[in-house]
């Protein structure tokens, strides 16, 4: 606001950017919204004065040459300090009342966007493109047969056993532990039992000629 009344003598000020590095003072986005699209900058460096006419410019150029310009005066003072943070905090609560006009209009321009987007699909489904292609969109397939009740039990009831199961075999981990021992073990004797078989197979294997 002080940079806008204070350049406003050189020409109409159309827009006022301020930002906390030098870039190319174009806005990235047109903000909309007095309570979502806050951009706020805090120490800012640089700050950008959009003219309306390109005479303004020059104009601004010449303010060099009067003295440094006041931001702060009688007729308009600054507000620092203590009346800087009350004026901060009272801007920081939100009127409910505008804030529900300004989300119902969001939500009827929404609303209307999604309707005509429907429309426009709706209009352009089933013809061809240049190309000869047809457009098939996910809402033109035919949805799956539903589940029947009994069919729905049968897997709950499914779950609900393999659950079961799970949980018992993995209760404790001492479990688990002797399970493995009782693995190894049967895998010990099944290779001695081996290596006995082996050997007596050897034994029986001797060239007798008589």
């Amino acid at each position: 606001d002080s940079l806008s009344r204070l350049f406003s003598r050189c020409g109409h000020v159309q827009s006022v950017d301020i930002y906390d590095k030098r870039g190319s003072g174009e806005k990235k986005d047109n903000l909309t919204s007095k309570f979502f699209d806050q951009n706020t900058v805090k120490g800012f460096q640089v700050a950008y004065v959009v003219f309306r006419k390109p005479a303004a410019v020059q104009a601004a150029k010449a303010l060099s040459q009067e003295g440094p310009l006041l931001i702060s005066t009688e007729s308009h003072p600054v507000k620092t300090g203590i009346s800087k943070w009350i004026a901060s905090y009272e801007a920081s609560i939100v009127n409910p009342q505008e804030l529900k006009a300004e989300v119902d209009a969001y939500m009827q321009d929404y609303d209307k966007k999604m309707a005509e987007e429907e429309a426009k699909a709706a209009e352009e489904e089933g013809v061809p493109d240049e190309e000869g292609w047809v457009k098939v969109t996910r809402k033109g397939r035919k949805p799956g047969l539903p589940r029947t009740e009994a069919a729905n039990l049968r897997l709950l009831e499914k779950e609900k056993q393999k659950r079961a199961r799970k949980e018992l075999l993995n209760f404790y981990a001492w479990q688990h532990r002797e399970a493995k021992r009782e693995h190894i073990a049967q895998l010990r004797k099944k290779f001695e039992e081996d290596k006995q078989r082996i050997a007596l197979m050897r034994a029986q294997r001797k060239f007798r000629p008589y």
